[in-house]
């Protein structure tokens, strides 16, 4: 079977490079070795925060949140325009958030400085002791991350021509000629120009040196999720003095330095890597978190896939002091787990210019990932910007 891309991992990576192509007129075909997507493309928050990346992926996500604006006016893919708060709670914060508004008066991208009251009008239960100020970013978007990408991949198959294989584990891709072979579990051999490797799973598999070898670091997480609340709304992203101090953007602020330099590294939250956010679901549950653990991605069975009570009830002990829910019974915990590296980039390694491995986008995959998987696959096909 012949296609001009060959896709392996139906995540978020490996779906938007599949879109890309697809709205370019290329036949692309789209393995993913389970029934439904169940890695970090469905364990997330489902916030799409371009506010809080650095300059380059930045970019990449304020045009995702137009190619996400783009497929939701096709279908509901679940995005809501709700905006991201970042909530300051002292003075150190209220610095920060001021200082990087001014970043983005410059840069042209729209955030708005909020005096307390307005938050707490904004968001019932936000603590009087807790919130000094805020900063707003109205464009941003949320989505249901249990639910997008699957709505996603129908879209791509009933409109646009995918062909989809869920159920397929990839067991090996050799370049064949001027092009490569793909071959599945059950020895079904597939042929494309290109082909892109987007699943962590398949990338350690397919090509464990390659991976053992690289810089990437596994990254656990973990989140909860409390019972609907009765009538209490918690509209957009909701991120905290932590998020202000963890964020990438906010690392251009003049403060930022200073204020790093005096925090107590023996925290629990510089221990577990904790900063609080809150996204209210659809139903009205709101997730919380979320911590990160770190190992090579050599040792990453040393993270373990148990949760750890003590962090759960640090993280819900401290967001009781940032909000006061109606209803904080918990539902539901889980962990996810992703691959990054150091340098906040992700990794990527191309084998004969046909097969491209491309991994680690880290905790910025659900903001970023449909404007950098747009830019690759116009480099790959020499297509024009569009």
């Amino acid at each position: 079977m012949q296609a001009d891309l060959i896709v392996v991992g139906g995540g978020i990576l490996g779906t938007f490079h599949a879109y890309h192509a697809l709205k370019r007129g290329l036949k692309v075909i789209l393995f993913e070795r389970n029934q439904r997507p169940q890695g970090a493309t469905v364990r997330n928050f489902g916030q799409v925060v371009p506010s809080g990346l650095n300059r380059k992926w930045q970019a990449f996500g304020r045009r995702s949140l137009e190619i996400y604006r783009d497929l939701q006016a096709e279908a509901d893919i679940s995005i809501r325009q709700q905006g991201t708060m970042y909530l300051a709670s002292n003075a150190e914060e209220l610095t920060l958030i001021q200082e990087l508004n001014q970043i983005n008066d410059t840069s042209g991208y729209r955030s708005e400085l909020w005096d307390a009251q307005a938050c707490k009008k904004r968001y019932p239960g936000l603590q009087d002791s807790y919130c000094q100020g805020g900063l707003f970013f109205p464009q941003e978007v949320t989505v249901e991350p249990d639910q997008m990408i699957h709505r996603v991949l129908g879209l791509l198959v009933e409109q646009y021509g995918l062909q989809y294989n869920p159920s397929t584990r990839i067991d090996a891709v050799e370049s064949e000629g001027a092009g490569c072979k793909v071959r599945d579990h059950r020895g079904k051999e597939y042929h494309a120009a290109q082909t892109i490797v987007c699943s962590g799973v398949e990338c350690q598999s397919l090509f464990p040196e390659i991976i053992e070898e690289s810089d990437l670091v596994v990254s656990k997480l973990q989140m909860l999720q409390t019972v609907p609340q009765p009538s209490q709304v918690l509209p957009g992203s909701i991120l905290t003095g932590w998020s202000i101090r963890r964020y990438e953007s906010f690392v251009e602020c003049p403060s930022y330095v200073t204020i790093k330099v005096g925090e107590d590294p023996d925290s629990p939250q510089r221990k577990w890597g904790v900063h609080i956010l809150f996204k209210q679901a659809l139903d009205g549950s709101v997730i919380v978190g979320d911590s990160h653990e770190y190992a090579p991605i050599a040792r990453q069975e040393e993270l373990g896939f148990d949760l750890k009570a003590d962090i759960n009830r640090f993280m819900m002990d401290e967001s009781r002091k940032i909000i006061q829910l109606q209803d904080d019974r918990i539902r539901t915990s889980w962990a996810g787990f992703y691959s990054q590296t150091p340098d906040g980039n992700l990794f990527t390694h191309t084998i004969d210019a046909r097969i491209h491995l491309i991994t680690g986008i880290g905790g910025k995959g659900m903001t970023s990932s449909a404007g950098y998987a747009e830019k690759r696959i116009e480099e790959l096909f020499n297509l024009q910007p569009s």
